[in-house]
């Protein structure tokens, strides 16, 4: 089975449509978010109603708990806290419920899906050690579970455990074994952070245990226009063009 596997979309339109294009042209069975659908970008209804359509299994991220009141930003920085009310005032009713009744996290055959960390959806898993610390929560789970996917940091990454060494996985492609376990990140849909302004996603085939990595264009300008019409921070906008 084909599973694509999404993350921080962050209203943005152009990239999501972009993104769900090419999921389409590969035949994907069901696609999952593993959240901040909306914050940053302009089109937060626009995302979530495209989500909710195509019936997306989501997990909450840390913007859809603070746009759906559920939180406050306490700890954003002032461009995204100034997106994040903005988003508050135009989300509908229907919209901030449905990001408000997301599961923080999500098991799905034989996977794990979460935003942040597990158990912590503001969490980051940047390094080994914040990854030695979810492999040992992944483990500790009800079931055979042995690939956590994960976004919020807006990067891919791929880290293996084999008895008690982790790795770094870089290739475009992974073959994975049934003895190890993973972490994944398939990077961000709408806010690339990584210095490549292209939509990112990847796909996971469950029955040849294969992950695959892929970039997609999306019109940025688009979306930046659209941005600065809104009246958010310019920053935003331009940090699209420069995928950080």
């Amino acid at each position: 089975m084909l599973t694509a596997v999404i993350a921080d979309i962050h209203s943005n339109l152009e990239a999501l449509q972009s993104v769900l294009g090419k999921i389409s042209e590969l035949g994907v069975e069901e696609t999952v978010c593993l959240g901040d659908i909306v914050g940053y970008n302009s089109d937060p209804n626009e995302c979530v109603s495209m989500v909710r359509e195509r019936n997306i299994i989501s997990v909450l991220g840390n913007h859809d708990a603070c746009a759906s009141g559920l939180e406050e930003p306490v700890s954003f920085n002032a461009a995204a806290w100034k997106a994040l009310l903005w988003t508050r005032e135009v989300l509908t009713t229907e919209n901030r419920s449905f990001l408000a009744h997301l599961k923080r996290e999500r098991a799905i055959r034989g996977c794990y899906l979460f935003h942040g960390s597990i158990h912590n959806t503001n969490r980051y898993i940047l390094s080994k050690r914040d990854a030695r610390d979810n492999f040992r929560l992944l483990e500790g789970l009800a079931g055979e579970r042995k690939i956590g996917f994960f976004g919020h940091t807006h990067m891919r990454m791929a880290l293996c455990k084999q008895g008690e060494t982790l790795s770094i996985l870089e290739s475009q492609e992974l073959h994975l074994s049934k003895e190890n376990r993973y972490l994944i990140n398939p990077g961000s849909v709408g806010q690339p952070r990584d210095e490549d302004s292209r939509a990112s996603f990847l796909v996971y085939d469950s029955t040849d245990r294969k992950i695959t990595f892929y970039r997609v264009e999306y019109d940025i300008r688009k979306c930046q226009d659209k941005i600065i019409r809104a009246g958010l921070p310019i920053w935003l906008a331009d940090r699209l063009e420069w995928g950080q």
